[in-house]
């Protein structure tokens, strides 16, 4: 069948043109010239010409106009058929393919070979060329490569905020980033290596600006150039020189080395291109790189070295196989090592910190100001932080190369070597980078303002150990309950729970709370699962009798014998043993219970009752000579609330999440579970008779100064009695206890010089000559309740056989050390809990006016701090603190205390006083409150008015308007400032004076000595309190 008959079966006898036939179609060249069969023949994408390739061995080139077509020029070098040819789409080249096993390429314009690529077996037949990008194809005799000409990495460097690059045609161009503008060429580099080769690498010395260009030609060369200081046009360099070399790179701000591959050698030049120094790599080296100020990356296929130029000596090595590129951090600490498929971060020495492996080649890198590595594949841009965590950042149309990256902003140069900026989203990475760096403020800000939410980051902070962080995101009920159970969060675990209530999550919140101690969020659990007998156990663990009795009435109510019976075990409670087997027709049960107990006229009426003589009951041997003591089984072993633990619920970054939404000083420390009550006999109840035994818990103050009046000074104070322990029986069982003595606790006394350490081990002699030591302490009784506290937290007992002692066992803080050297007891309330408790309760007595109140908070803070062990240096630093501020609370509220003193009631002015000295001491007293230095703004805002108040109240208006001025300027009430500013209006028009003249300087520094409450200015002497700081006069030294 002929072709066009083939073609009228595939028409299926529709009436179609044929195209083939149409006489439209005419010759209108005919180009001879080749002496053999034409194999191939294509046209230039742009101009009027047309390549040929033939079985003469001969590529052709010709042109055609509107009438004509001749030939042009021929080109020669194939051995063999010519079999394709065709124009390169951007440059003036010409590719073509032969039979002898070769591709050719050849100068458009001089007609003459450029370069050749031949393999061994395979015969060339086709060849194609990609339209937009520069790879080619060509096909073989056992299938096709693909291939590109050229390096298409644009040779560029960056110093500050300017980048330097050579541009396609080979001019030096730089780019600022400040401004974003590319600036006009600046020099051409025409004459430098091939025409067709583009330069390798370019460094820039921004002493001399100058730089350093190497190429591949000609087995390697470089050319030191001095760049002109404006960009006046693509000039010729005017003073260059050149040398042989792989590898040139400046070292020093008049030095530069080149290495030499072929002879293995690296020359210390200096700007007149004269050697000064030669050194000798380590064998099989490829490659040189910048290495740091004096130091040079000497790079092999399997190594990277760290070499000295000063010392000619090796300083580091790190095997990492093939390394092609090298790029430093801005702050010179950190280098990215960057293979074919790997990325290896190091730090200047050369020592690794992360890698990472990619299945996509590695085309380029940059470093982020905050530390991160962005690096770019193909078609993608990622980023990876230093301990090897890493992501995609976005994707790529074109493969670009990266050159910096400056906050949203990614500078790149793309294959065409033109300057490009991309905008990324650099939340992700930068939100990982303050997690691992522990900047909680700065991951908050990022929460707030980003729309970070998402599977991917919950399970990196998951598994990265964050649950805490990660339940900031989550707003699934089942997800949020998950996470806080991880992370020890029971209020948060306990609200999910009763969203979701199902008995399966209960159960797992009721092991959790049980391992934490927390025996409310377990009773929760226990009631909503139903779990009497769990309950009655948790009553008699925790010395609940009035819960307890409870329970037996709710066993009584549900008809639960075994659970009546084990409740009044449980109380001891005999009677109503005897009435359930009275029920239940078990008279001789009942009969023996009450005879074992004594209960005499009880057996008499139960035999009655049943009929029964005592001969008729079998009474255990010996039985009814001696009736049995009724055991007091429940003790209060948790009347105050949970088991004490480190509070990790709360961590750094809900302390600034938390921070962040309060304004102020406090809050309910409370977290108790003890507001809602189950009614488990199905009955109302009220919230007295609730199971729980629910507590009034403290009225929230809005206001930053409730408890402080307007414009009375008026305290509500309510009487607070100070439990006291009476630690005469503490005292003995502490000495038997000493005395026993126990090899941990002698480690104890070696392993530390902390006084309360020393109190754990029973050593108090010690802790008091330390106390003395340390801090100068000389009053002890007040710290007998603390130290029978440490004492008997560091140890617990369990009861063994009858006849023998319990079983003594130490406490620990270092639970998970195994030296002996480092064993140290537990100590129990630690400085967080005393921060967020005694000194929290403090400060809100100070809001609330309860000045008495206050002081017994902030002693009592002090002693807990001064009997304790921080964790870190960052916890002992933060009580360090603590004390100090309580120091200063203490003084500023005796100070208040005294002055309110004097005048008998808290609503008197100067009237109330007959002796014009006393008037000037509650002057100067009112004045003094306001002196201590580290106070909070708005508890120094409460000082501030007060003194303005009285001072107002009395007269003293030069004084009045001192303080409204500060009240004005520091205030943090609205309304304080607003009361300040009226005084001030009146103390303006009545005249600035004081009748009675106080010693108090307001322009002069000075402290208040904490004893004779008297003034103690700059320069005076004065002794300090080696504990807290508070200054004092000298003759008060060692009080």
């Amino acid at each position: 069948m002929t072709f066009e008959d083939q073609m009228a079966v595939a028409r299926g006898g529709q009436s179609q043109a044929d195209m083939f036939g149409n006489t439209d179609a005419v010759v209108k060249f005919v180009l001879e010239g080749h002496d053999r069969g034409v194999n191939w023949v294509s046209f230039h994408p742009t101009l009027p010409l047309i390549v040929s390739a033939g079985d003469d061995r001969l590529v052709k080139l010709w042109r055609m106009s509107e009438t004509k077509a001749w030939e042009v020029d021929t080109c020669r070098g194939h051995f063999q058929n010519a079999s394709a040819a065709l124009f390169h789409p951007h440059q003036d080249l010409i590719l073509s393919a032969g039979e002898d096993k070769t591709i050719r390429v050849w100068d458009l314009n001089k007609r003459t070979s450029v370069q050749s690529f031949k393999r061994e077996n395979d015969r060339f037949w086709v060849i194609a060329a990609h339209p937009e990008i520069n790879l080619f194809a060509a096909g073989h005799d056992n299938g096709v490569m693909v291939f590109k000409l050229e390096r298409e990495r644009p040779a560029s460097a960056v110093h500050q905020n300017q980048l330097f690059y050579i541009t396609k045609e080979k001019h030096v161009r730089s780019f600022d980033f400040a401004k974003n503008v590319e600036s006009p060429s600046m020099l051409s580099l025409r004459k430098l290596g091939s025409p067709w080769t583009p330069p390798r690498t370019l460094s820039f010395n921004p002493a001399e600006r100058s730089i350093l260009v190497t190429s591949p030609t000609d087995n390697g060369s470089y050319e030191l150039i001095s760049l002109p200081r404006d960009a006046s046009g693509a000039v010729e360099p005017s003073n260059t020189m050149r040398g042989s070399g792989n590898a040139a790179v400046f070292v020093a701000r008049n030095r530069f080395a080149v290495f030499n591959a072929q002879n293995q050698q690296i020359d210390i030049k200096d700007l007149s291109n004269s050697t000064t120094k030669t050194l000798k790599p380590p064998p099989g080296t490829t490659d040189m790189v910048f290495g740091g100020p004096g130091c040079l990356l000497l790079i092999t296929p399997t190594m990277v070295y760290l070499y000295d130029i000063q010392q000619k000596k090796q300083l580091a090595e790190l095997a990492v196989s093939g390394v092609k590129y090298v790029v430093w951090s801005t702050d010179g600490l950190h280098a990215a090592l960057l293979s074919k498929h790997n990325v290896t971060i190091v730090n200047k020495s050369l020592e690794q910190v992360s890698t990472l492996h990619e299945t996509i080649r590695i085309k380029s890198a940059a470093w982020d100001d905050a530390g991160v590595l962005l690096y770019s594949t193909l078609n993608h841009i990622k980023y990876t932080l230093m301990n090897g965590d890493n992501g995609i950042v976005r994707t790529l149309e074109h493969t670009v190369y990266l050159v910096r990256v400056k906050g949203r902003t990614v500078y790149c140069l793309d294959r065409a070597a033109k300057p490009k900026l991309l905008t990324i989203d650099p939340t992700e990475y930068r939100f990982k980078l303050a997690l691992v760096k522990r900047h909680y403020d700065e991951m908050l800000n990022i929460i707030k303002t980003s729309s970070l939410v998402g599977q991917s980051i919950i399970s990196y902070l998951q598994k990265k150990g964050y649950p805490e962080i990660a339940l900031q995101f989550v707003q699934d009920p089942q997800t949020r309950f998950e996470l806080a159970l991880e992370c020890g969060n029971l209020d948060v675990a306990v609200e999910m729970a009763k969203e979701l209530d199902r008995p399966k999550l209960y159960t797992r919140l009721a092991n959790e709370a049980l391992a934490h101690g927390n025996h409310a969020v377990v009773e929760m659990t226990y009631q909503k699962l139903r779990q009497f007998d769990k309950l009655s156990f948790l009553y008699l663990a925790t010395g609940d009798g009035g819960k307890l009795a409870r329970m037996a009435k709710i066993a009584e109510h549900r008809g639960d014998m075994t659970s009546r019976f084990q409740n009044s075990l449980y109380l001891g409670d005999v009677e109503s043993r005897i009435e359930m087997f009275v029920e239940l027709d078990q008279y001789p049960l009942a009969y023996l219970t009450a005879k074992s107990n004594g209960l005499t006229e009880k057996c008499q009426e139960l035999l009655e009752a049943s009929g029964l003589t005592e001969e008729d009951i079998s009474l255990p041997k010996g039985m009814g000579k001696q009736g049995l003591k009724n055991p007091s089984v429940v003790v209060k072993t948790f009347e105050k609330g949970n088991w004490p633990t480190k509070r990790t619920g709360v961590s750094s970054f809900e302390k600034a999440l938390m921070a962040d939404g309060e304004e102020g000083v406090g809050g309910d420390a409370n977290g108790g579970f003890a507001a809602e009550d189950e009614d488990l006999m199905g009955e109302e109840t009220t919230a007295g008779d609730g199971l729980m035994g629910a507590e009034g818990g403290d009225d929230d103050d809005d206001d930053a100064a409730a408890g402080w009046d307007m414009g009375d000074d008026d305290v509500a104070g309510d009487d607070a009695g100070d439990d006291f322990v009476d630690v005469g029986a503490a005292a003995d069982s502490t000495a038997a206890g000493g005395a026993a003595g126990g090899s941990e606790a002698d480690l104890w006394l070696r392993n530390s010089p902390l006084p309360c350490d020393h109190v754990a081990a029973g050593a108090f002699e010690s802790a008091l000559n330390l106390l003395s030591k340390q801090i100068g302490a000389v009053n002890f009784p007040p710290l007998e309740p603390r130290f029978m506290e440490i004492y008997a937290a560091s140890r617990s007992y369990l009861p063994a056989n009858p006849g023998l002692p319990p079983l003594k066992n130490f406490l620990r803080r270092t639970t998970t050390e195994t030296d002996t050297r480092k064993l140290l007891p537990l100590i129990p309330r630690d400085v967080e809990s005393v921060l967020a408790k005694e000194v929290v309760e403090g400060k809100n007595a100070m809001k609330a006016n309860k000045l008495e109140d206050g002081l017994v908070s902030f002693r009592q803070a002090l002693k807990l701090l001064m009997l304790n062990a921080a964790a870190s240096r960052a916890e002992a630093d933060e009580a360090l603190e603590a004390v100090r501020q309580v120091g200063d609370y203490i003084l500023a509220m005796s100070l208040e205390l005294e002055r309110r003193g004097m005048l008998g009631t808290t609503t008197a002015d100067l009237s109330a006083l007959s002796s014009d000295e006393e008037k000037k001491r509650v002057l100067e007293l009112s004045a003094y409150f306001t002196v201590p230095a580290r106070l909070e703004p708005q508890h120094r805002t409460l000082a501030l008015f007060s003194a303005m108040n009285f001072a107002q109240k009395s007269k003293q208006w030069g004084s009045a308007l001192g303080f409204a001025n500060r009240v004005i300027e520091e205030g943090t009430n609205a309304k304080f400032r607003e009361n300040a500013k009226r005084i001030k209006t009146t103390a303006e028009r009545a005249g600035p004076t004081d009748p009675i003249e106080i010693d108090f300087d307001p322009f002069t520094e000075f402290t208040v000595c904490a004893a004779s409450y008297t003034p103690i200015y700059a320069g005076e002497a004065s002794v300090a309190c080696p504990f807290d700081g508070v200054q004092y006069q000298p003759q008060y030294k060692g009080t």
